[in-house]
């Protein structure tokens, strides 16, 4: 399963994780992604979308 947002391409990003002793490992930050079904072109589809873009969306239009 890919960690991208269908609508705005949101994906995972790249960070440190840092002990009390400063010792630095890698670490990833996935976006907060959901599953919901939407109509595209007239036809349900399921999309994955953050939760930004759903917010934003469910603003703009009802669901």
């Amino acid at each position: 399963m890919a960690f991208r947002c269908d609508v705005c391409g949101k994906g995972p990003a790249t960070g440190n994780n840092v002990s009390h002793s400063h010792h630095k490992t890698k670490r990833r930050f996935l976006p907060n992604l959901q599953r919901i079904k939407a109509e595209v072109n007239g036809k349900p589809v399921r999309i994955k979308i953050c939760t930004k873009c759903l917010k934003t969306l469910k603003n703009k239009s009802n669901f």
